[in-house]
């Protein structure tokens, strides 16, 4: 069996770096399956769909916050740094398919699937082999192309294991493992999520707290509704979805004994699921809609980028511009698209083509 073991430094920033695409990487899907309910309706899926995407950007500003602090680099400008969908994450021994869709019943079983905790049954099945697909594989090993971890939860858990252990070999040898500069941090004043408050990482303590936090939050190990400061994790969040009924507090894992929720799942525009670029005619007012959401997601990301790289006060625009985008997607959203009967266009996150803007 591939090691999943953190043994260098260097390796200990690739696998931080694949975390930030991990929490990125739900941005897509929770932004479409969002904008694609008609306004005014499905109040309480939107404020749930919503709070979410404002809580994985504390979960990619905590993540970046680690990177920086062992002093590597938070570019989310890379070609890579955005998957392609259909993207792909484990559940247990098997992995399930992520797609950038409209809101559904499928939708919430999808994204129950990627908030829900998952334990290997031993160490030795902790990094599983898995089929190649044609889009990313997300929880991966990021020295092992074809290999991914048995859950989300278990590739937070090696990243914790390998802080400490690095930490304890440096200190042996009179050397450190925190040498990013502290200024380079993203601390409370440049950040408010509402959902758990955003640590500066400065030491051992400090950097585990950090990733524990997103495990706890939803994509870790956790058999509780909510976690140490009173939230609720993601997946019982979205699990309210489908049992029609609000978690109390004194409430136990899948059996919500609160009031009643309400979902229209007709009251949705019928977005094509992972819609591309290419879907949309050469010269027509979708595609030149579709290219500008795109070239203003690539400056979302470069503004993340310079938040994180030395501009910390840039953050307080992140949240409010990741919803400016709204007036871009509903240009698509709204649209019915041309040849493809019963289906409207959509945002498609692409990136990578949008020319001279990413990998600068």
């Amino acid at each position: 069996m591939p090691s999943s073991r953190i043994t260098t430094v260097e390796q200990l920033r690739r696998y931080l770096y694949a975390a930030m695409q991990l929490e990125h990487a739900t941005v897509p899907p929770y932004l479409t399956a969002l904008y694609s309910i008609h306004p005014g309706t499905n109040i309480d899926a939107v404020q749930v769909f919503r709070v979410i995407a404002v809580e994985e950007m504390l979960h990619l500003t905590l993540a970046a916050n680690v990177l920086n602090a062992i002093g590597g680099i938070p570019d989310l400008t890379r070609p890579d740094f955005v998957p392609n969908y259909p993207a792909f994450l484990p559940d247990g021994e098997t992995d399930f398919q992520v797609d950038r869709q409209a809101f559904s019943e499928a939708c919430v079983d999808t994204v129950l699937k990627i908030e829900r905790p998952g334990e290997a049954p031993s160490e030795e099945r902790r990094l599983l082999r898995r089929e190649r697909h044609q889009g990313t594989l997300l929880a991966a090993a990021p020295d092992e192309s074809a290999m991914q971890f048995y859950s989300i939860g278990e590739f937070y858990e090696e990243i914790i294991r390998g802080l400490a252990q690095l930490h304890a070999e440096k200190a042996q040898r009179g050397e450190r493992l925190f040498v990013g500069d502290p200024g380079l941090q993203i601390t409370p004043d440049y950040y408010y999520s509402g959902g758990g408050e955003v640590i500066p990482v400065t030491d051992l303590d400090s950097a585990q707290a950090a990733l524990r936090l997103i495990a706890e939050q939803g994509e870790g190990k956790t058999d509780k509704v909510y976690d140490a400061e009173g939230e609720m994790a993601h997946y019982y969040r979205f699990q309210q979805l489908r049992c029609g009924k609000y978690y109390e507090p004194d409430d136990i894992p899948d059996n919500p004994t609160g009031p009643p929720l309400t979902i229209d799942w007709k009251a949705v525009y019928p977005v094509k699921t992972n819609v591309s670029i290419d879907d949309y005619p050469e010269g027509s007012e979708l595609r030149t809609a579709g290219l500008d959401f795109n070239t203003a997601y690539a400056d979302f990301l470069a503004l993340l980028t310079r938040a994180y790289t030395g501009r910390p006060e840039l953050l307080l625009e992140g949240v409010p511009e990741m919803f400016r985008l709204r007036d871009k997607m509903n240009r698509l959203i709204r649209n019915p698209l041309p040849g493809a009967a019963g289906v409207n266009a959509g945002p498609t996150f692409e990136v990578a083509k949008v020319p001279g803007r990413v990998g600068r």
